[in-house]
């Protein structure tokens, strides 16, 4: 099949695409200070009313979904998007080249905070979607779209609101919200992601701060409580120690470790990539390096807050004391499970005072390797990106995948525009044009094949 006319539509209306992609990071979404949040919905809407698509802009007791549909040629199969219009907080302002939501173009890369994470990979399928009704003047499946506002904060409405909808989010595969190229330029497929249990664990134990001199030898002091408390949660080893932590984990199988053999040694791009010397638990890299990377459950204090932090001394016993602490699931691991053992740990421990309050989070997932449909989005990238992609079992980071996985029964192959220096969650955040086009033409083809 010949893609030529549809490739020259993306590659001479690239300037009108990216303008639209611009407004939509101009226009803040914040998830997490819940900043734009319904302005940013209404925006997506519009651009996908845009295309002749029917939408609803549907609550979840937080921020709404977007749900967009639209028949295509043949009706017999449909393919649905999952994406994302929220993003990151942009903090550190100071650190940033030019203001985040005012979308910078210099030296063939787009600037701007979520221009990668999420907003370019809506607008570059809806270019591809463009290309494809200027070509053929309808689509050739039925498409759908759901773009939620919480997978930044943790996606906590969205799996209800699966469980809710099922028969409007009927569909036979889905595209994952992400997807890039390596350090080689080679396109991936990551076939699951680790699951995520994000909570804050909080002691409070006076009314108010109190001079250390005061208090030092007769009062509580809500840091040391903390610190004491999360002491009991892993050792120097490595190794979670809440009992029944690691019960009814799935190990890997036999095809998981295959794929990964067939992956280059990442250690040296790893410690040049991030600075680091070593890894944990001695592993020096190869197949092992990448099991351990996104197979084993991991208990990461993220941040810690109590007391004075500023500068110079101040003798001050802190009141309170928190700590922000993300457990990194592995397939059979239950949120709901967890946090009861969390919660037994601690009061097992003498540590009853300690509050926990879940931020967010669900298990692990991942689709067949050897499923229809990702033959299907393996073999259409290869005339796009001139390279093979590569099959992933599982990365270590997290998604919501689980109920469209499980509860909507579909494959879920991931393909976007992402690339290592892509700086998705940090300062200069940004996107190449080129890989924006290679995402649509990709995409472009995906569906034309998905729809014989």
């Amino acid at each position: 099949m010949s893609y030529t006319k549809i490739d020259q539509y993306l590659e001479k209306n690239l300037d009108g695409s990216i303008a639209e992609l611009s407004e939509l990071v101009a226009q803040p979404s914040v998830g997490a200070q819940n900043w734009g949040m319904q302005e940013c919905a209404q925006l997506t809407a519009r651009l996908l009313a845009k295309r002749g698509f029917t939408v609803e802009v549907l609550p979840t007791g937080g921020a709404p979904v977007v749900f967009a549909e639209r028949k295509g040629r043949n009706a017999d199969k449909t393919l649905l998007f999952y994406n994302h219009y929220d993003v990151q907080p942009a903090e550190p302002l100071e650190l940033w080249e030019t203001p985040p939501f005012e979308p910078s173009l210099r030296n063939g890369k787009l600037f701007g905070r979520g221009v990668s994470d999420d907003k370019s990979h809506i607008t570059a399928r809806l270019y591809a979607i463009d290309a494809l009704l200027d070509s053929d003047g309808e689509l050739p499946c039925n498409v759908k779209f759901l773009i939620e506002g919480e997978e930044e904060t943790g996606s906590i409405h969205l799996p209800k609101f699966i469980t809710a909808n099922k028969g409007k989010l009927a569909a036979d595969a889905c595209i994952w919200e992400f997807g890039g190229v390596d350090h080689r330029e080679v396109p991936m497929q990551y076939l699951g992601l680790r699951g995520i249990c994000y909570v804050e664990l909080s002691i409070e134990t006076a009314a108010i701060d109190v001079h250390s001199g005061v208090g030092g030898s007769i009062f509580e002091n809500a840091a040391w409580r903390l610190v004491w408390a999360l002491n009991t949660l892993k050792d120097q080893n490595e190794k979670i120690l809440i009992p029944g932590w690691y019960d009814g984990i799935e190990p890997p199988t036999a095809r998981d470790r295959e794929l990964f053999d067939l992956q280059p040694d990442a250690a040296e791009e790893y410690k040049t990539r991030y600075g680091v010397k070593k890894f944990l638990k001695g592993v020096t890299g190869g197949t092992d390096l990448f099991m351990q990377e996104t197979f084993e459950p991991t208990c990461t204090i993220c941040g810690l807050t109590s007391g004075y932090q500023g500068p110079g001394s101040k003798t001050v016993l802190p009141a309170r004391a928190s700590a922000k602490v993300d457990f990194r699931l592995a397939p059979g691991q239950k949120i709901e499970r967890c946090l009861t053992l969390l919660r037994q740990h601690l009061d097992s421990g003498g540590f009853e005072e300690i509050q926990i309050e879940f931020l967010g989070g669900g298990p692990a997932a991942k689709t067949n390797p050897d499923d229809p449909f990702i033959k299907l989005v393996v073999e259409t990238a290869e005339e796009v990106f001139e390279s093979r992609m590569e099959l992933i079992p599982m990365v270590g980071g997290s998604g919501p995948n689980y109920p469209f996985v499980h509860e909507l029964n579909m494959p879920v192959a991931t393909a976007g525009l992402g690339y290592p220096d892509t700086r998705a969650h940090a300062p200069n955040e940004n996107i190449r044009l080129d890989l924006y086009v290679k995402h649509a033409r990709h995409m472009a083809r995906v569906l034309k094949e998905f729809g014989k």
